[in-house]
């Protein structure tokens, strides 16, 4: 039996383990960091350094490869594709440094229930006949991060808050029903798309990190400044995760 531990770790600041993810790593038998290739070094790096400043006795740590996603066919189909891969991978790992089971750890940036797939991954593990129970140690997320640097409330008063992705966004514009949005995953400036009149966008990228980026402002000002600083910021660091909330102006102005 593999007890699975999915450990919310936050968006790069140590700071942000909770007292419960500092436990479930000390108790662990086995930490799994993943390696995501040169570019995107700065991320074990982070869980690396994580690991040093927490444990407080000898714990087994070992380093993978993690897949590369594909682009050729469909998106959800090389999404699928690439996350059987992931499966694959931790099984082997399992089978190489737990053969016997016991409780491992993964840690996962952000939250293990927002716009990430490790739970869905574990089902994978499950669905064919492995024997594994699942627990989930909540962290924050980027979007806490996110409302928490720019000091302001997630939603309008007595009003819903949508999130969704850039992908969504670019394709099916502003979601009905709401007038703030959350987008994350987004791989460009999907808010380039929009008509600015009326919009304000609060933007994050590398939240909690000593290198940590702000803009905020009315779209058709932030808007460009946004895009020009992200991809001065992607060319710099070799990767960039950022998140951004926009709200249009209701009808009485508020």
């Amino acid at each position: 039996m593999i007890d699975l531990h999915l450990i919310g770790i936050g968006t790069g600041n140590p700071d942000h383990l909770t007292a419960q993810a500092v436990a479930a790593m000390n108790s662990a038998d086995l930490i799994l960091l993943p390696r995501k290739g040169h570019a995107k070094s700065d991320l074990i790096d982070l869980r690396r350094q994580i690991c040093a400043q927490v444990l407080t006795g000898p714990a087994r740590i070992a380093e993978f490869d993690l897949p590369l996603r594909g682009d050729e066919g469909a998106y959800l189909d090389d999404v699928n594709a690439w996350h059987d891969a992931i499966a694959d991978a931790w099984r082997a790992q399992i089978a190489e440094h737990l053969p016997g089971g016991g409780k491992l750890a993964l840690l996962v940036w952000g939250d293990p229930s927002l716009y990430d797939s490790t739970l869905r991954i574990a089902d994978r593990l499950r669905g064919a006949g492995f024997e594994i129970a699942v627990r989930v140690v909540p962290g924050i997320t980027s979007i806490q991060a996110l409302t928490a640097a720019h000091a302001m409330p997630l939603n309008p008063l007595a009003g819903p808050v949508t999130i969704t992705t850039g992908r969504i966004l670019r394709a099916h514009g502003w979601p009905s029903g709401t007038d703030t949005i959350v987008v994350m995953l987004d791989g460009g400036c999907a808010f380039e798309r929009l008509e600015p009149q009326g919009i304000t966008i609060w933007w994050g990228a590398y939240l909690g990190m000593a290198h940590e980026a702000l803009e905020q402002g009315p779209l058709a000002q932030a808007g460009p400044r946004i895009a020009l600083r992200r991809a001065e910021l992607r060319a710099r660091h070799g990767w960039i995760m950022d998140v951004y909330l926009m709200r249009r102006e209701l009808a009485d102005g508020t």
